[in-house]
């Protein structure tokens, strides 16, 4: 039985040949799929059912689906939140996506979607019972292994699965730049790295919620990748 089998996906998406398509795929690779096609369908069925991950268009006819994840967050804080854009949506739509574990980019290939929402799964869905393990440090970060808890300087810093994904692979490799080709396999699991500009953006989501506790603590090696100072 594969990690996900069994997984509940809500599905919000209200262009219904893009939605049939995304819900088909999913239940051939044995996750639970819900449609909606409006934030008000999305909300009472996220109520019903508590989704394990919800697959969020942006533009939806009766609201925006950031704010559409922002609740369905607050109501079930360890929801798992993949974005759907347009390729070409401002940067300020992009950098608004923050507290979501993923975005992918329309028009997209479904392969793609499936490998996306399973390997966050796989972040946001640890086992059960997990081992108690020893936190990782480095300078004036702990990263609490068994909880998932960051601290720096000993205040919590809140973060999103996907970014302590990131900050763990990086503490891991100590100060060493680490190629953002590496990243993009270990942190997102993607099999082909292509261009992207998803670990950019979430870097700069680390710095945000990191550099306010102290000096600077990822470096950029420009055209290489990134490691901490």
């Amino acid at each position: 039985m594969s990690a996900h089998e069994g997984s509940t996906v809500l599905v919000v998406e209200d262009e219904p040949s893009i939605a049939d398509v995304l819900t088909i795929a999913l239940r051939y690779h044995r996750f639970e799929v819900m449609a909606a096609g409006t934030v008000r369908e999305a909300l009472e069925l996220a109520e019903r059912t508590r989704p394990d991950a919800a697959l969020l268009d942006i533009m939806l006819p009766d609201g925006d689906g950031r704010a559409l994840g922002r609740e369905l967050r607050s109501r079930r804080p360890g929801l798992a939140i993949v974005f759907l854009t347009a390729r070409d949506a401002p940067a300020e739509i992009v950098g608004a996506l923050g507290f979501g574990d993923d975005y992918i980019t329309k028009p997209f290939n479904i392969d793609e979607v499936v490998a996306r929402i399973t390997a966050v799964l796989r972040r946001t869905r640890p086992d059960d019972v997990l081992p108690q393990r020893p936190p990782l440090r480095y300078g004036d970060l702990e990263l609490d292994e068994t909880t998932y808890r960051v601290h720096r300087a000993g205040t919590t810093v809140e973060l999103t699965p996907t970014e302590y994904a990131l900050l763990r692979f990086l503490v891991r490799n100590g100060g060493r730049i680490v190629p953002k080709e590496q990243l993009l396999r270990h942190v997102w699991q993607y099999e082909h790295p292509a261009e992207s500009t998803v670990v950019e953006t979430y870097i700069s989501y680390l710095r945000r919620k990191l550099e306010p506790l102290g000096p600077p603590v990822i470096q950029t090696r420009r055209g290489v990748g990134y490691g901490l100072a």
